[in-house]
């Protein structure tokens, strides 16, 4: 069984991770990336095909007719006509929840950015501002105690749970608001309207969806105080990033904390790239060394129950 890996730079930094184990499955073929014009090629007479941005398309699936198997670096699967998958009998595997434990602790080293300025205080002191204090303790810079703060946590599944109950630990207040009520949550409930007006952090943790697309506009943050911070860790394109600019640059709210943007890598003519109190990561929540490896378990465990005629975290 041929097997093709599209996009093997997804998943190693420095070759932190060997791809090795695959041969297990299949005659192995790693390309690194995977331009639109290169897929078909790449592809070739593969069974097995593996990425996790490259699009396989209609056009893909038709002119390479051997694909039995498209496995995915990935919880989502935009990049894959489904449905079109479907008909030709073609098993669609998607890898969920890997990354709960390393996106919410990013949320949590935002949060913990803006509100103990760590960076900034060493900054001071090797700028020699400390050593020109008349007092033995030099904090010109507000911090902040998250105890008694409003979380509000938009969406609820791995990720948003486990960041709840991170916060539920500091002591926050913790809002949930959910496409879905949730059984027996221990956090108070509410619509997505009072969640953003109550929010002292206001996370993201919802997926992309005809509803969701642009939810982070002018009028949710026209609702939110103008002290609160927004984060995004969920998809890109849930912000409206000239919106979220616009109010950045006006001060209508404090702060903005994104691992994902609407393009990505990130346009240079961003709108968010020179707003202020905006800070950006290159969408590397997900990225450590531990949740990739989680990941490729995940993978090649995938490959492993479909050939052995049990596929499991089939999305089509």
């Amino acid at each position: 069984m041929k097997i093709a890996v599209l996009d093997w730079s997804t998943m190693t930094s420095d070759n932190d991770i060997s791809p090795s184990p695959l041969t297990k499955y299949g005659e192995l073929n790693i390309y690194q990336s995977t331009l639109p014009e290169q897929t078909i090629q790449h592809i070739r007479n593969a069974e097995i095909v593996l990425c996790n941005k490259v699009l396989i398309t209609k056009e893909v699936m038709d002119k390479c007719p051997d694909i039995r198997y498209i496995g995915l670096f990935a919880t989502g699967f935009n990049n894959v006509d489904i449905e079109y998958a479907k008909l030709k009998n073609i098993t669609v595997c998607n890898a969920g929840q890997y990354s709960t434990d390393a996106v919410a602790q990013q949320v949590f080293a935002y949060i913990l950015d803006y509100s103990n300025h760590i960076c900034d205080y060493d900054n001071a002191v090797k700028n020699d501002e400390w050593e020109k204090s008349p007092c033995f303790s030099y904090f010109p810079i507000p911090t902040t105690e998250l105890k008694g703060k409003t979380l509000s946590v938009i969406g609820y599944g791995s990720i948003g749970k486990r960041v709840a109950e991170i916060g539920n630990a500091f002591g926050m207040n913790i809002i949930i608001s959910t496409r879905t009520i949730p059984e027996n949550c221990p956090y108070e409930v509410t619509d997505i309207e009072t969640a953003v007006k109550k929010a002292d952090f206001l996370t993201f943790h919802c997926p992309l969806t005809d509803k969701t697309k642009g939810i982070v506009n002018s009028v949710l943050i026209d609702s939110m105080k103008s002290s609160a911070v927004l984060i995004n860790t969920s998809r890109g394109a849930v912000v409206n990033e000239k919106d979220l600019a616009d109010a950045l640059n006006n001060r209508k709210i404090a702060y903005a904390y994104l691992d994902v943007l609407e393009k990505e890598p990130m346009s240079p003519d961003t709108p968010l790239k020179s707003a202020v109190n905006c800070k950006i990561t290159p969408h590397t929540a997900w990225a450590s060394y531990e949740t990739r490896e989680r990941l490729f378990d995940i993978v090649c465990d995938n490959i492993e129950k479909w050939q052995n005629g049990m596929p499991q975290n089939k999305v089509n």
